[in-house]
């Protein structure tokens, strides 16, 4: 069936039942992911790429998306990275807005939202009323849903059974699927930072390649003894999809590398990887943080940031205290964890993006704060090897 505007007719329903219909545009193919929301007003490639988004349907809160059209996907950085997406290739399930720009204007943009969307066979539908959406997945936490944007919809008896037939979002192993198979080296730096991939975002390996270190990428599944072959001198566990709970060699690495007292990072499901990997327990939130505007406080100076999120499960606060890691930043909204330091080793995590792409670049300095362990305990090495020399 066809409009008389010329689109094709595209639904949505959430496992409740709830059912929106509207225009498919990109891919017309069926789609089944969690239905999640961002409240960021700009940024749409770089979220859309994502990995922290895999499994899911995304819905922008923003009412028009596509205006600035989609940059070109081979130009790269000074490191070969890509410059403008967070990965290669669009990693959300589909996008639900409430209107896509059709004619894009901007001098970097080579093809429209749609068209990137159809090349690479994502789903999107628009027309939506998104105010009644996000309401309604704030009301009922987030749910499964489908995506049917094709010649011939499928009837909602039909969109159940696939709803129904589905795996969880939570039983999914989704770093698997977004993290690197082997090993990858970017840089030449002499000084080396592990890079446990469980879905990583490329302005994470920017901003550690800015201040001077080779990166080595690793696959989420390595041991202890495949991160020590590079002879780091940190170690950084990235952000990712899915449950935490999931990455069972990912949490034993980290707690080996947390004992060996190598300064480590965590960076969102970094952050629940590491307190995990000290006895803390996770949850999943009911509609999750995702947006470029989402509050924090520093526990330690009292201030307050606006950070870039995109996370669907914290770490339990409760739990810490069975730990020797303390809360360094809490959500100004919910009070929820965005932050841990350990109290005697040089780890330290935040729940939020100090990376931002997009977002505010508020807490660059967190990667800072990372690279000033890496220095105290590389001066702590050298005058233990001095003193043993004399």
């Amino acid at each position: 069936m066809q409009k008389p505007d010329g689109s094709k007719p595209a639904v949505l329903m959430l496992e409740d039942g709830t059912t929106f219909f509207g225009k498919g545009f990109g891919a017309q193919v069926d789609a089944v992911g969690e239905a999640v929301f961002n409240t960021g007003m700009v940024g749409y490639p770089e979220s859309m790429t994502d990995p922290s988004y895999a499994g899911q349907v995304l819905c922008f809160t923003y009412p028009l998306i596509g205006n600035y059209g989609v940059p070109g996907t081979g130009e790269v950085d000074i490191f070969g990275l890509p410059r403008f997406f967070e990965s290669r290739g669009i990693k959300v399930s589909g996008i639900v807005v409430q209107e896509q720009c059709e004619r894009p204007s901007h001098w970097a943009s080579r093809e429209t939202l749609s068209e990137w969307m159809t090349r690479e066979g994502i789903p999107g539908i628009s027309g939506v009323d998104t105010r009644a959406l996000v309401t309604t997945i704030r009301e009922r936490g987030v749910m499964m849903s489908v995506l049917a944007n094709g010649p011939e919809l499928a009837t909602r008896s039909q969109l159940k059974k696939q709803l129904d037939g589905a795996d969880r979002y939570d039983s999914i192993d989704f770093v698997k699927r977004v993290s690197v198979a082997r090993p990858e080296v970017y840089g030449t730096s002499g000084k080396v930072v592990a890079l446990i991939d469980c879905g990583v975002k490329t302005n994470i390996i920017r901003n550690l390649l800015t201040r001077g270190y080779s990166i080595a990428r690793l696959p989420f599944d390595s041991s202890y003894a495949d991160v020590m072959q590079h002879d780091p001198v940190g170690v950084v566990i990235s952000n990712g999809p899915g449950d935490p709970r999931l990455c069972t060699q990912t949490v034993k690495t980290t707690a080996r590398l947390v004992d060996s007292e190598l300064p480590v990072l965590g960076i969102c499901l970094g952050e629940q990887v590491l307190g995990m990997s000290q006895g803390a327990e996770t949850y999943k939130l009911k509609y999750g943080h995702r947006g470029q505007n989402k509050p924090v406080i520093d526990l330690d100076s009292g201030r307050g940031y606006v950070t870039s999120q995109n996370h669907g499960y914290a770490v339990e606060p409760k739990s810490l205290a069975e730990t020797r890691l303390r809360p360094w930043f809490v959500n100004a909204d919910d009070r929820s964890v965005e932050g841990l330091l350990h109290e005697s080793r040089p780890c330290l995590a935040v729940q939020f993006h100090p990376e931002a792409t997009p977002g505010p670049y508020d807490t660059e300095f967190v990667f800072d704060r990372f690279v000033s362990l890496v220095e105290t305990q590389e001066r702590a090495a050298g005058e233990k090897i001095r003193s043993m020399r004399t």
